[in-house]
């Protein structure tokens, strides 16, 4: 009769490196930042309002979003390559994006962004 100790034993794991998912909740929190920040530059500025204003039709909302997109892509990909091989704590990379996602939140507040303004 197997015991649970040994079916554990039989199991193979290979331990994996966290870094890429490290990498990914990181480059989350980097676009987040990165769209608050560029709501409150178009607020302060208006030749970045005018500036982002890719489209027409949508305004300067459209370069901050395309913005914060492509913020994100590079830093997931600069991230990734970086981090791919190390074994970087998945906990600490979830602290410091939700730091990030805080200041991202912040940034876009109309109560923030038009003290800029």
């Amino acid at each position: 009769m197997t015991t649970e100790l040994d079916f554990e034993q039989q199991i193979h794991y290979v331990p994996k490196p966290e870094g890429p998912i490290a990498a990914a909740i990181l480059a989350a929190g980097v676009g987040s930042a990165a769209l608050g920040l560029f709501t409150t530059l178009a607020e302060a500025s208006p030749a970045v309002k005018e500036g982002l204003a890719w489209s027409k039709a949508v305004g300067p909302l459209s370069g901050k979003t395309i913005g914060a997109v492509i913020v994100w892509l590079v830093a997931w990909l600069v991230l990734h390559l970086r981090l791919r091989t190390s074994a970087y704590e998945t906990r600490r990379a979830l602290t410091i994006a939700l730091g990030l996602i805080g200041l991202g939140v912040l940034g876009t507040f109309p109560i923030f962004f038009q003290l800029f303004g």
